[in-house]
């Protein structure tokens, strides 16, 4: 079925009805794509940003802690929330260095030429803000100018993805984990400063969407024991879909946030789609789901998924590096 029709039918038929199609291939560079997610979708943003350093451009951290954070163990994911003192980032970047000598990361100095945008709400008591410190230390440290790193923690916001009018009040800590929240004197857009950021020269978001969100089957990518549900989805925006060169931007979501629990509450109105319309940027939404090891339905930042979690080798990062490169791998 070509792309064309593949759209048309999405938009005839609700979502639920159809079933998911394999994920499309559209006109694009896959060293221009860049990561951004809540909760353990931002600790699963900053370790996949270090990983892939020399493709992945950009990354944006919500409420997520630094690199190797739990140092591959479900006890220490805890002092990277709330309860404890964090690892210094200092000693998290030496386990870095050591996977990138080893090759099972990408060579650290790439880091010098990404973006970083980090994230955490005052009332946010779900990631202390001293475990974003360390996030945002991580990647100073790591090389990335200050110039280049972009924190705002003075927002009085829960623990969640913030847009300027969807979603629970904005100091709430509730499902579906999206507040609306001001800032002086404005709706604060969070994903558009997150693309912004990573992205130089960007139009304005879209007011009225022209693409589709397009269901996809995740299974190829989905490895025994990853904890990857078995669909995802993708917002292609109409001028990808008639074959101008596009980018990536993959946003994840956090615990309790998959679409098998929250519907298209992240998928649909996060605030990224506005932005990727106007821009020629494809939004991939990989999905999780739960298991006996990941009963919240959580990206893999602490181990459960094996030894590997945190390298280019791991189960979970590579089915995302897979989906990017795919999602812009049309000839």
């Amino acid at each position: 079925m070509k792309l064309k029709s593949l759209l048309c039918l999405a938009a005839a038929l609700p979502l639920a009805a159809w079933a998911a199609d394999p994920l499309p291939a559209f006109h694009g560079d896959a060293k221009q794509s860049s990561v951004s997610g809540l909760s353990s979708g931002a600790f699963m943003a900053a370790q996949y940003q270090v990983a892939y350093s020399a493709s992945v451009v950009g990354a944006g951290v919500v409420a997520g802690g630094p690199y190797y954070c739990a140092k591959g163990a479900l006890a220490g994911a805890g002092p990277c929330m709330n309860a404890g003192q964090p690892p210094a980032a200092a000693q998290l970047l030496k386990y870095a260095r050591q996977f990138a000598a080893q090759r099972q990361i990408d060579p650290l100095d790439q880091l010098a030429q990404r973006r970083v945008y980090l994230f955490s709400g005052s009332q946010d008591n779900t990631v202390k803000t001293q475990v974003v410190d360390e996030a945002a230390e991580f990647f100073r440290l790591a090389g990335v100018p200050a110039a280049q790193i972009a924190y705002q923690k003075q927002l009085p916001a829960g623990h969640a993805q913030i847009t300027p009018a969807y979603g629970n009040d904005c100091s709430a800590t509730a499902s579906p984990y999206i507040n609306h929240c001001s800032w002086q004197g404005q709706g604060y857009d969070q994903a558009g400063l997150i693309l912004k950021h990573i992205y130089d020269g960007l139009q304005a978001r879209s007011q009225a969407l022209t693409g589709r969100i397009v269901r996809f089957n995740q299974k190829p990518y989905a490895a025994a024991g990853s904890s990857l549900a078995d669909e995802g989805f993708v917002y292609v925006p109409r001028a990808c879909a008639e074959g101008e060169t596009c980018k990536v931007h993959i946003a994840l979501h956090g615990c309790q946030q998959y679409a098998g629990k929250v519907g298209d509450a992240f998928y649909a109105h996060a605030g990224y789609n506005n932005w990727a319309d106007s821009n020629r940027i494809l939004v991939l939404y990989p999905q999780t789901t739960t298991s006996a090891v990941n009963p919240q339905g959580c990206w893999d930042w602490f181990g459960y998924t094996g030894p590997a979690y945190a390298w280019k080798s791991g189960l979970q990062m590579r089915a995302l590096k897979a989906m990017a490169d795919r999602l812009v791998s049309a000839p």
